[in-house]
């Protein structure tokens, strides 16, 4: 049985690291596999920074022995869930350095013990994470990096972005306060000079980002939580709702099974179908949430949802009678 490409990655780190030197034939052989196969794997190992080199005169390549942390000891379930969140669940989120959270990954798995690495990549191989749409962040590390520092310094920083919003660039003076990953992209909260308010700005939107030297002194005191307060995500708008919607047989199992919001309540009927209840802050952003059950979801409060839910229904039914072939 062929080895997954992480398990046989790990192991040609394990055997470069042996002290003896391997010709890419001798890893060809060892792991029944092809001399580009095996060029493809040192490239990987390269570009997430583990530092082999080829020794002309033995004719093979090696590993500094020295590279590596010394042995770290983990049980089999700690073991576990450290490589299933970087190997698998690392997946569904865009990890800044993930470069960097791979190699500290496989330094660790180097040094578990033989029974447990073997009993790890079984077992990972039997193991998967279905990717959602992400957001594309090809400037990911660069920007998240900045950032962070920034952050951590208290420095402004002078961004230039994509507001949708306002449907135009737009540059402002950033107190940068919060990172944070939600909804399948990585997003800064900070005090937006612009706007004269804390603002929430999403990183793959920052055209362009430089770090000054000036400091801020609040932020200390900035608390997510606080902040977003009931927002059905991301965006507080000042005003709380009870929002009150039944969800017909066919899904109501479907949602009542997921915590949406933390005041979640729901009743389920005789007929099969859910009563589900919040209480938010803001309709702009559960109204597409509705929308996307559907047919099968009645907004039975309030009025100005159901307003808003029935306007955008008629929209669409409107531009897709209009739309050509």
């Amino acid at each position: 049985m062929k080895l997954s490409r992480v398990s046989r990655v790990m192991q040609i780190l394990t055997t470069l690291q042996s002290g003896r030197r391997y010709a890419v034939e001798d890893l060809s052989k060892l792991f029944g596999t092809s001399r580009r196969t095996i060029f493809r794997d040192l490239k990987e190992l390269q570009q997430i920074g583990v530092p082999y080199h080829y020794d002309a005169g033995a004719g093979g390549y090696t590993v500094d022995p020295e590279f590596f942390l010394p042995p770290i000891d983990l049980n089999l379930q700690e073991a576990m869930s450290l490589l299933l969140l970087v190997h698998k669940a690392s997946r569904q989120i865009q990890l800044p350095s993930k470069n960097s959270a791979l190699l500290a990954a496989l330094k660790i798995e180097n040094n578990l013990p033989a029974k447990i690495r073997q009993y790890c990549n079984t077992a990972l191989r039997n193991i998967s994470t279905k990717v959602g749409s992400q957001a594309p962040m090809n400037l990911l590390d660069k920007t998240f990096t900045q950032l962070q520092k920034a952050i951590t310094t208290k420095k402004k920083v002078n961004i230039q972005y994509h507001s949708l919003f306002e449907n135009k660039i737009i540059d402002t003076e950033l107190c940068p306060y919060h990172l944070l990953y939600n909804r399948r992209a990585w997003y800064v909260l900070g005090l937006s000079e612009l706007h004269k308010s804390v603002r929430t700005f999403k990183l793959n939107r920052i055209r362009e980002l430089q770090t000054t030297e000036k400091r801020f002194l609040d932020g200390d005191n900035f608390d997510l939580d606080d902040y977003l307060g009931r927002a059905w995500s991301m965006i507080p708008q000042g005003r709380i709702y009870n929002v009150k919607l039944r969800f017909l047989p066919k899904v109501a199992e479907n949602v009542a099974e997921v915590q949406w919001h933390s005041t979640q309540k729901v009743t389920r009927n005789e007929d099969g179908s859910a009563i589900v209840e919040f209480r938010v802050d803001g309709l702009g952003e559960i109204i597409w949430w509705i929308l996307g059950y559907g047919d099968q979801v009645q907004v039975l409060a309030p009025k100005a949802l159901r307003k808003k839910v029935v306007e955008t229904a008629k929209n669409m039914i409107k531009l897709n009678e209009n739309a050509t072939k």
